[in-house]
């Protein structure tokens, strides 16, 4: 835990950094992103110019997050969102809109009102790519009822390597996390599905285990996924979509992955024991 000096100071740093974001104009909307789990996704970034999240995973391909919290907040105005999807005017088919962007969507507060604008002028099927870390909260929870697909992410089992990929805020706690997507399956009527960062091969012990955690959370799908963009070492808002490492717009490290073999043998025996179906990234392709 910081000391009182040093905390207050970084609150002072966030709320300052968070400020500019507000102040700021950039699009909110971006894409088309092509997407290995939702075909071609139109992005909406509830949170705006600074990243800002409740995790710093060792992964992400934001880099290093600039704002660490849990508070929710309105980040950009529904009315912002709203301009920015009214004006767009996409070149090709898109199949899905999804709220992620610059950090975990479930801060924003205003994330029903986005939601219900997305349907509204898109009429299309909305996503949330969230790192679970909210789910306790029944606000959040009802905002995410208005989302036909929810991806929540689980990228460990155990608290010592939840602590070591996720890099939460130090108030969290992995069986929170747990209790949370629980009690979110309960409720949501939606499409749910678990995201899974593998960043190595397993032993059988984390299988048994994992097969074990999401057969009692009883998800609609299963998404493994693989690190395969690489991270921003220093932020940029092209890394929220798919094409800032194709150009020469900044320095990033790529993250070695698992082969397709291990990766595929790790779905098939969750297959098996779960009858949960599994998808798996391309190699390639985040």
């Amino acid at each position: 835990m910081d000391a009182p000096d040093d905390r207050h100071a970084s609150e002072r740093i966030s709320m300052n950094a968070i400020q500019s974001t507000q102040n700021s104009r950039h699009s909110l909307v971006y894409g088309p992103v092509k997407s290995w789990r939702f075909g071609s996704s139109l992005g909406i970034d509830p949170i705006g110019e600074v990243s800002i999240c409740s995790f710093n995973c060792v992964y992400c391909q934001l880099g290093q997050i600039q704002v660490h919290t849990t508070e929710r907040r309105i980040f950009v105005p529904t009315a912002q969102i709203f301009e920015d999807l009214r004006s767009l005017s996409p070149d090709e088919k898109i199949d899905v809109v999804t709220l992620s962007g610059s950090g975990e969507p479930t801060l924003a507060l205003n994330l029903d009102e986005i939601l219900a604008i997305a349907k509204q002028l898109t009429k299309l099927p909305t996503v949330v790519l969230t790192n679970s870390s909210l789910l306790g909260d029944r606000m959040v929870r009802d905002a995410l009822q208005l989302a036909d697909i929810v991806s929540v992410k689980l990228d460990a089992i155990s608290s010592h390597q939840w602590q070591r990929i996720n890099q939460p805020i130090g108030t969290m706690n992995l069986p929170d996390i747990l209790a949370g997507i629980a009690q979110f399956r309960g409720e949501y009527t939606g499409h749910l599905a678990i995201q899974t960062m593998v960043l190595s091969s397993w032993t059988t012990e984390m299988l048994e285990d994992y097969i074990q955690l999401v057969q009692s959370l009883s998800p609609d799908e299963i998404q493994l996924n693989v690190p395969s963009r690489p991270r921003a070492l220093v932020r940029q808002l092209d890394a929220r979509g798919n094409n800032a490492f194709e150009s020469d717009c900044g320095d990033f490290r790529q993250i070695n992955c698992i082969s397709v073999d291990v990766l595929n043998a790790l779905a098939d025996a969750i297959y098996f024991a779960t009858k949960i179906p599994v998808r798996c990234a391309p190699i390639a392709l985040s």
